[in-house]
């Protein structure tokens, strides 16, 4: 099994023109079965490592950088950092892996990602695990994202720059200090300073922008929309919600169990949004799910 994955890139198109894409990938690249697990809105495909590796050795597992992430390429005009256009670029990510299905992780973000896929017609995506995240999204969780988003944060040294994504990133729950540096050491990269050089966020600040700019009738149709998506998804559906979850309430949970066609839900305690998916018994979940009957 090995220890790090391979990097690739696919071209991709937005109305601003084109721009690359990259995944990182584990397992047999010629292994029909391929798991691709996308991340939250400001982070990385390096956050599933650890999951990768345990379930590389019956998956081929394709971790993207979404459009203005990692090191995958900024959009020009950042009006296209919205879901349309994320769903877009998996669609041609999946072309490129020439696989007919895949299973589909998708984290905060990249689990709303997965719904616009799978409720598509003729939708390539076979079971899909939702990671704290639902058609309704609380203005609380709004508000403190908005809190950080797009920040022109800079860090003197890599080890302040940890110390502040721990500080917040603490709703993921306990994790050792060594959980912690694999988690967000891909989150930082070197930029040069005024005074040398620093260390900065990975991401586009201008992610920001279509975040900041939503208004609540946007936010409306935004919600009706992927409720309707979420009710043509045929395929078993697993939501996982972190007990202190400040984004996906309980009783969204219950109602998403309700509209689904074939959804089943769990709770992690002493998780809050969203769990990482590091731990032996949140991998077994994710495991169980994908690999049982």
């Amino acid at each position: 099994m090995s220890s790090s994955p391979r990097l690739g890139f696919v071209q991709c198109i937005s109305t601003s023109g084109l721009h690359r894409m990259a995944y990182h990938e584990w397992g047999d690249p010629a292994n029909p079965r391929v798991l691709v697990c996308v991340h939250g809105l400001t982070r990385t495909g390096r956050d599933f490592d650890t999951l990768a590796r345990v379930m590389c050795d019956e998956y081929r597992v394709v971790c993207p950088d979404v459009v203005g992430r990692g090191r995958s390429d900024w959009l020009a005009d950042p009006r296209g950092y919205v879901l349309p256009q994320y769903v877009s670029d998996m669609v041609t990510l999946i072309a490129r892996l020439n696989a007919e299905k895949v299973d589909w992780f998708g984290t905060s973000m990249g689990g709303l990602i997965g719904i616009g896929l799978a409720g598509l017609p003729k939708s390539p995506v076979r079971k899909l695990l939702l990671n704290d995240v639902g058609p309704r999204i609380t203005a609380q969780s709004m508000e403190r994202i908005g809190a950080y988003l797009g920040l022109p944060v800079r860090f003197k040294t890599f080890e302040e720059g940890l110390a502040y994504l721990q500080t917040i990133s603490a709703s993921f729950g306990r994790h050792t200090p060594e959980q912690w540096r694999e988690l967000n050491g891909a989150i930082l990269k070197p930029v040069q300073g005024a005074e040398g050089l620093e260390w900065g966020l990975h991401y586009d600040p201008a992610l920001a922008v279509p975040f900041k700019d939503a208004t609540p009738e946007a936010v409306q149709a935004g919600e009706a929309a992927l409720w309707s998506m979420f009710a043509a998804m045929q395929g078993p559906t697993l939501v996982v919600r972190g007990a202190q979850s400040d984004l996906l309430l309980r009783e969204t949970l219950a109602e998403m169990a309700a509209r689904g066609k074939q959804v089943s839900t769990v709770e992690i305690p002493d998780v809050g949004h969203a769990p990482t998916f590091v731990d032996p018994a949140q991998i077994a979940i994710a495991r169980n799910f994908f690999l049982g009957s």
